[in-house]
């Protein structure tokens, strides 16, 4: 996760600042730092007044997240004075910072200059320790006039040095009206600074909206392309973009991916910024509204709540088949043998079935683990379980040599089995998941409630005349599987969404009433 430091002005309304900065940086997975460099009083109407800390504590809280935390990118907002961007410079130079981009807050929207001529020059000798900067387009003109005069004082030779040509004179380069015009003074500023630059055509009238990454020493100008997208929530779009593209930057290494995936996420959070209802002038973009929609406002519960949530869940459902006449006479051997040999003949139909379900859930299953769980599980149900029943049912008596299918399938059976079959059809394999489970988990339950007696001594009699088939409900490899069933769905539900993980829960809540109804079959 990038770990990216935001140098910026604080909005306490949050559009834009430092609170704008964390909101993007995390928004695009990047873990946000901040040092503040000013504290102001605005809202979404404007701004009503500025304070600026003493530099020398600036310094102070860089060089505190330097000393402690490697820091993976730097983004540049609002710098209120010279003595502040002497102390960035500063610090810049003395800390390997692999990527810093500067967002020149220096003119308001309304087109008033935000920083005296002092801090301009400041703001221009700090320019080429940016890899990209990121201005609008009055901040662009301003950033052209500074470099294109530091360059005619560097011509004329006046004695004054290029770091020192004046920053108020009387601006010969107005801000661009067309696209080509941002382009061009985008081109000038990269090639005075080393630095690339992100014209942004937000500003030119028309109903498109273009960016352009704009690097003059490859002779390269990358465009993105847009719609303009009718909203009034545009309070700290600059702010929220520049951070965006350092946090993805930092993850992804290539200044056009970052731009392009920054873009589509803002342009995303634009579209919902109205939605916030938040101020009466310009309000912020919805930051978190792209995550909130794909991955909900609750926090996901982890597997083992989800595993007591639905275990808890269907009580009513163990609970009564606790009491049914079939098991409470087959835990104390009173069960007449014919609908003893009646359930075997249900059970090997439905186990017949159910293996192909257990297969289609390894077709469906996303990774390699799952497929071979419930792979091994269907060949356990066709050969070690259906031999059992074969036993039974063709060795002692009842369907002796008429083969273990003769029978016809009862309605609990059918139903069942239909509620299976229709689940794995639709192909979605959490749910289908989900819906097998409680085949393992109620029939271990009770078998291991058997074996320690909860049903009555009588089950642990080894003359029990059920004996080798109570065994079996106890058997410790059964449990094994169990539990990684448990384990496979439950992980499955916790990294579903909400909608997905309610399915999975009524396929589990669906299947554990289905099987009520196969254990109280055999006795009406």
């Amino acid at each position: 996760m990038p770990r990216v430091l935001s140098i910026a002005g604080s909005d306490p309304s949050g559009g834009a600042g430092i609170q704008a900065d964390l909101k993007s940086i995390a928004a695009v997975g990047g873990y946000g730092m901040s040092a503040i460099t000013a504290l102001t009083a605005q809202n979404t109407r404007g701004v009503r007044g500025v304070h600026v800390p003493p530099a020398e504590f600036l310094a102070a809280q860089l060089d505190a997240i330097s000393d402690d935390i490697t820091i993976d990118a730097v983004k540049i907002g609002m710098l209120a004075n010279a003595e502040v961007i002497a102390v960035v410079a500063d610090w810049l130079r003395r800390t390997a910072v692999p990527i810093v981009v500067l967002d020149p807050v220096m003119v308001a929207t309304s087109g008033d200059r935000l920083l005296d001529p002092e801090a301009e020059r400041a703001l221009r000798d700090l320019l080429p320790l940016a890899d990209l900067i990121t201005p609008n387009l009055l901040e662009l003109a301003v950033l052209a006039n500074a470099v294109a005069g530091a360059e005619d004082g560097a011509r004329t030779g006046d004695g004054a040095g290029a770091g020192d040509a004046s920053a108020d004179a009387a601006p010969t380069i107005a801000p661009a009206t067309t696209w080509a015009e941002a382009i061009a003074q985008a081109q000038a500023v990269s090639a005075a600074t080393g630095a690339r630059v992100l014209a942004k055509g937000g500003h030119l009238p028309g109903g498109d909206a273009p960016d352009a990454l704009v690097h003059a020493a490859s002779a390269t100008v990358i465009e993105f392309g847009g719609e303009r997208i009718a909203t009034t929530a545009t309070h700290g779009t600059g702010c929220s973009l520049s951070s965006a593209v350092a946090t993805l930057q930092a993850e992804l290494g290539d200044w056009e991916a970052a731009i392009g995936e920054a873009r589509r996420w803002l342009r995303e959070s634009l579209r919902q910024g109205e939605a916030l209802e938040v101020g009466g002038g310009h309000g912020p973009v919805s930051h978190f509204a792209g995550l909130w929609s794909r991955g909900g406002l609750r926090t996901a519960p982890t597997p083992a709540e989800i595993a007591d949530e639905w275990w808890n869940g269907i009580a009513d459902v163990r609970a009564a088949i606790d009491d049914l006449p079939f098991i409470r006479a087959l835990a104390d051997g009173t069960l007449e043998r014919e609908p003893f040999l009646g359930y075997l003949a249900q059970d090997a139909l439905y186990l017949r079935d159910y293996a192909r379900v257990l297969a289609e859930a390894s077709r469906l299953a996303p990774d390699a683990a799952g497929q071979a769980f419930w792979a091994n599980s269907a060949h356990g149900s066709l050969v070690g379980e259906l031999e059992l029943h074969t036993s039974w049912l063709e060795g002692a008596g009842g369907t002796a040599g008429t083969g273990v299918f003769t029978a016809e399938p009862d309605a609990a059976t059918t139903a069942y089995l239909d509620h299976l079959l229709a689940t794995g059809a639709r192909g979605d394999y959490a749910v289908l998941a989900a819906a097998v489970l409680p085949c393992f988990w109620i029939y271990v339950d009770l078998g291991e409630r058997l074996a320690a007696g909860g049903f009555g001594q009588r089950a642990l009699d080894p003359g029990h005349p059920y004996a080798s088939w109570l065994e079996t409900y106890a058997d410790p490899a059964f449990a094994v599987a169990t539990r990684e069933a448990i384990e496979l769905v439950t992980r499955e539900a916790a990294a579903a969404t909400p909608e997905r993980r309610e399915a999975m829960r009524r396929a589990f809540r669906t299947s554990s009433e289905h099987e009520l109804a196969f254990f109280a079959a055999p006795l009406g």
